[in-house]
């Protein structure tokens, strides 16, 4: 199979060094020009995989027109280049090729729709979208660490396809689904948990808390997400619980290291300079935000984060508002 791998920071080069693992042809793209002959000349990323090496079987470009030729579209770019990169290859790729998405987060120069949404009108529907997605950091897939992850779509060939591109039988294994909403969600939302994760180890807090936060904030995602279109049973699954297990707890969590530093008193912008990657719960938090506000849902953990990383409200004083909001049971809306 040819695979056409577009982004080339951490999880692209994850993605293409798995692919090339399982026998497919793969090119990888950039339209960096600096950025593709340091890879052509290193074979390696230090900064975000260092000691990782990338087969010289994997070719590297910064020219777009292979993807017509591919039988697979892996868009592999941070949150804010989803749409721009999608409109750039609706011009290149044929009708029903398929096009998986690893990107989470929300689109919010499009009304804070889903990506797999933002690809499909780019395309204008002409091809089936897949998100791929589930607890699996670039730094671990790239070095053959087992994990598991689900494939959806509304297109159950597509995501068998992806399946069968993805899978094999020592390290990665891949889940159908045809729940894409909930998938989708579960993946962009625990970025904005794993951020006040984060922020509760940063200030000294204990277990008993990060789990309280971890288990409250899955509640109202899954609450948004069932609003929304999405099955109750996907927040319980790899892209939900299982995604916001491992960012919530690895330090190789961009979010979860800027939400220490935040604990520890750095303002947001201070952390993501340190960080220094994309945070994507920071531009979550605010598009999870204004989409609950939008739907009438009650996102108090996602409330507090936005006071917090947008209003400059201290982290201590959003604990005390959501400590004492008022009673209710545990399943109450």
């Amino acid at each position: 199979m040819k695979v056409f791998v577009l982004g080339t920071g951490g999880w692209g080069i994850a993605l293409a060094m798995l692919l090339h693992q399982n026998g497919h042809e793969v090119t990888s793209w950039t339209y960096l020009q600096e950025e593709c002959d340091l890879l052509h000349r290193e074979r390696c990323n230090e900064k975000l995989l260092p000691g990782v090496v990338i087969p010289e079987g994997i070719e590297i470009t910064t020219d777009m027109s292979g993807a017509a030729k591919a039988d697979l579209g892996v868009l592999a770019v941070p949150s804010f280049a989803v749409a721009s990169t999608a409109e750039q290859l609706a011009k290149i790729v044929p009708p029903h090729t398929v096009i998986v998405n690893v990107g989470k987060g929300l689109d919010s120069k499009h009304g804070y729709c889903r990506f797999s949404e933002t690809i499909s009108n780019a395309m204008n529907g002409s091809n089936p979208v897949v998100a791929l997605t589930g607890p699996t950091h670039a730094e671990e897939v790239a070095r053959g660490i087992p994990t598991a992850i689900v494939a959806a779509s509304e297109s159950r060939a597509a995501a068998e396809l992806t399946q069968a591109a993805f899978m094999n039988d020592t390290n990665f294994r891949v889940y159908t689904s045809s729940d894409i909403i909930g998938c989708e969600l579960g993946g962009a939302f625990k970025n904005i948990i794993a951020l006040g994760a984060g922020i509760s180890d940063g200030l000294g807090l204990g277990d008993n808390s990060k789990a309280a936060f971890m288990t409250r904030g899955l509640t109202e995602i899954a609450r948004l997400g069932v609003k929304l279109g999405a099955k109750q049973e996907t927040f319980a699954g790899l892209s939900g619980v299982g995604d916001l297990i491992v960012t919530c707890c690895s330090m190789h969590s961009r979010n979860r290291r800027a939400g220490i530093l935040i604990g520890k008193g750095a303002t947001a912008q201070e952390a993501m300079k340190e960080v220094g990657a994309t945070v994507e719960g920071y531009y979550a938090t605010e598009a999870g935000y204004h989409l609950a506000q939008q739907q009438g849902v009650s996102m108090p953990i996602t409330e507090a984060m936005y006071a917090v990383l947008y209003g400059g409200m201290p982290a201590q004083e959003a604990i005390k508002h959501l400590l004492n909001r008022p009673r209710r049971g545990e399943h109450e809306e």
